[in-house]
């Protein structure tokens, strides 16, 4: 399915856009960054011929203007399947240690991005048994110049698109939001006296948010090239507490349908919270609908469902989070805590036109 393609073009040295002294991420030694490889997978990741039956994009899913996220519950893949997930923002994707709701194995954005390609459980892109009809579209002009300058030659497979993807994702970085201009500019004025006191709870040990979402990229799914330490960035929050054997619901289990481990039912991976103010709804299923009634799961210490398919008091679950205590909040305190988390919102990101659909504006 994928072949050995080497990177044989001669480019230029690729410069991260990166605040002064802040570390690189790790970049696979066979698929280094170029601009020529991003600008094909750019035009790729918004391609529908990308997907077998020319119904979807990547960009179907992952919106610029939502952080490369999508405003469902949960994803619908080109052939019309519901999936149990909900679309994760890419969003400073070069620096995630893990790359799927649940699975810790899976660390290499060349790897992740099989599966929506290749994947029949649930089918995303339905790309499958249809490879040469594909790439029999992708075999254009236009690509054949985008291949060559990126490759050195302008033969086009499913490996170089796979690595020209994973380029254009990792190129995707976020880091110029007010609360970046506060901490990284030293720009005191670039946070209100509200968002001050928000980031102070949200580093506090009262609320415990940084615990998990903590360090530059806001979650403990994090790896670069300065990093020490190994975090398992997967926590069972209390979303969940079913009658049954696993007290959660059997449609998603979270990480212990990669390790069964009885552990690490409702384990889901920790996302970022850069955008989150853009990239509701929220958590694996996308069942918490906005970022206010985030805070009000988070101050309950976890949910209490008392009617329904799932009624269960996840406060209660054995496998939650020590993390996930409970808290209180006056109006005003969680009016502070929200307007912190808006601050997280990098505008130029979501309208950077380097970041943008090449075939509806120039480029």
């Amino acid at each position: 399915m994928i072949s050995a393609c080497g990177d044989k073009a001669a480019v230029k040295s690729y410069q991260w856009s990166l605040p002064a002294d802040f570390p690189k991420p790790h970049i696979p030694s066979d698929n280094p960054m170029s601009v020529e490889k991003i600008a094909l997978g750019r035009h790729l990741f918004y391609d529908p011929n990308l997907s077998a039956n020319g119904t979807q994009s990547c960009s179907s899913c992952h919106e610029q203007a939502l952080a490369f996220s999508e405003a469902k519950k949960v994803s619908i893949g080109s052939t019309g399947q519901t999936h149990r997930r909900n679309t994760q923002a890419l969003v400073n994707v070069a620096f995630n240690r893990s790359l799927t709701w649940a699975n810790d194995e899976i660390v290499l954005l060349e790897r992740q991005i099989l599966l929506p390609l290749f994947g029949d459980d649930p089918v995303e892109m339905g790309a499958s048994g249809f490879e040469s009809e594909i790439l029999a579209k992708l075999n254009t002009v236009k690509y054949r110049d985008l291949t060559q300058q990126a490759f050195g030659d302008d033969k086009l497979d499913f490996d170089r698109i796979v690595k020209a993807l994973a380029s254009f994702s990792r190129s995707l970085i976020s880091l110029n939001s007010p609360f970046d201009r506060y901490a990284y500019q030293m720009a005191d004025d670039a946070l209100s006296p509200a968002q001050i006191r928000g980031m102070n709870l949200f580093f506090s040990e009262k609320l415990e948010c940084h615990h998990c979402h903590g360090g530059f990229n806001f979650t403990q799914s994090t790896t670069h090239e300065k990093q020490q330490l190994d975090l398992r960035a997967f926590h069972n929050t209390g979303l969940y507490n079913t009658a049954g054997k696993y007290s959660y619901p059997l449609l998603d289990t979270g990480l212990f349908e990669a390790t069964s481990k009885v552990q690490d039912v409702g384990r889901f991976r920790t996302p970022s919270l850069r955008n989150v103010e853009l990239t509701a709804p929220y958590m694996h299923d996308g069942s918490i609908d906005t970022l206010s009634q985030v805070i009000d799961f988070y101050a309950a210490g976890g949910r209490n469902i008392t009617q329904g398919e799932f009624i269960g008091d996840g406060r209660v679950n054995k496998q939650k989070s020590q993390f996930v205590k409970g808290f209180n909040l006056d109006e005003t305190q969680k009016q502070d805590l929200l307007a912190f988390l808006q601050s997280l919102t990098d505008n130029e990101f979501v309208t950077n036109p380097a970041h943008s659909n090449p075939f509806t504006k120039p480029d």
